[in-house]
């Protein structure tokens, strides 16, 4: 009984305490950290991240943290600054080695090379944030999040690194199909992507009639628009090949005019749009205006883990998002 105390005792000595700022982060470093690490979120993925507030209880989970993980790129810039503050946990603060930017190592898009005002909307100087929906993306947080944990805890490394392997090849599987991954390998099909040569190289390797996954059915609609509520979109819009300018926001975080949506009836007219993409916390009254005068079709999917029931972790949300827009462009 006492060795089975004991051990028992030392598992739980041994478990590390990460707290994420979103849902979508919690659930790629479960997937790394495994069961070595006990994993909450800030968020629950049902609210818009931007106008989160800061709560009693979120800063007692900052405040018995060995780990916590952020987007970054100022998505949290109106409430995480508060919960590190008033949760006293030193080892977690912005610059310490415990404190995790999950941006570090991403594709950015839309980094303004201008002074940012406020008359611009709300514009991020570091770039959009949103970046977790591009499926590459995903891919290199978890590398930086096994990369940071490997760091911290070095005596668990071969268990983050084969973790990651495990995941990476779940998503390469999920983007590209089973037959292109086991033929051409992960590593050079995403290389092929970032050099914007994927499709050379299937057709060099007489595999271009193989391609599945994400990439299979989104494959048919490369360069088809869609209208969206928030530009929350722009990452999986550029990564798919298709047109993601038009927003019911006339500038990102002001709420739709009559005069912006009159405008962006006749540009969704003049480009054939067939689906207005919006998630969920946002009301659909201007996104049935739009529908009702050009015909477009209004999809409503959750853009974070755990916003719908279709969206138990990060893969399965981005499978839902892929599946749907596949159904209606």
């Amino acid at each position: 009984m006492l060795c089975v105390a004991a051990c028992l005792s030392n598992a739980q000595a041994a478990e590390i305490k990460i707290v994420t700022t979103t849902t979508d982060l919690a659930d790629i470093t479960r997937a790394v950290a495994g069961d070595l690490a006990e994993v909450s979120s800030i968020t629950t993925g049902r609210e818009d991240p931007h106008t989160l507030t800061a709560r009693p209880g979120f800063i007692l989970r900052a405040r018995d943290a060995d780990v916590w993980i952020r987007i970054g790129m100022e998505l949290e810039i109106g409430w995480e600054p508060v919960i590190l503050r008033d949760a006293r946990n030193t080892r977690i603060r912005v610059g310490m080695p415990r404190h995790i930017d999950a941006s570090d190592h991403v594709i950015r898009l839309e980094v303004p090379t201008q002074r940012v005002t406020r008359d611009q909307g709300d514009i991020h100087p570091e770039g959009n944030p949103h970046y977790w929906l591009d499926p590459l993306n995903g891919r290199l947080v978890a590398a930086t999040v096994s990369e940071r944990l490997c760091v911290l805890y070095p005596e668990h490394k071969a268990r983050f690194e084969e973790n990651l392997r495990r995941f990476e090849r779940d998503l390469d599987t999920r983007m590209f199909g089973t037959a292109l991954v086991d033929a051409l390998g992960g590593e050079n099909l995403w290389r092929a992507v970032a050099e914007k040569r994927l499709e050379a190289f299937m057709t060099e390797k007489g595999m271009a009639d193989k391609a599945g996954g994400w990439y299979g059915t989104m494959r048919p609609h490369q360069g088809k628009n869609i209208v969206t509520y928030h530009r929350s979109w722009v990452y999986l819009t550029e990564r798919f090949g298709l047109g993601g300018d038009l927003q019911l926001e006339p500038k990102p975080g002001i709420p739709p005019s009559a005069k912006h949506l009159a405008s962006l009836v006749s540009d969704a007219k003049a480009r054939k749009v067939r689906m207005i993409l919006q998630e969920p916390f946002y009301t659909l009254k201007a996104a049935e205006f739009v529908a009702a005068r050009t015909g477009a079709k209004v999809v409503v999917v959750s853009t974070m883990t755990g916003g719908s029931a279709e969206a138990t972790s990060y893969l399965d949300m981005l499978d839902n998002v892929i599946r749907k827009m596949g159904a209606e462009l």
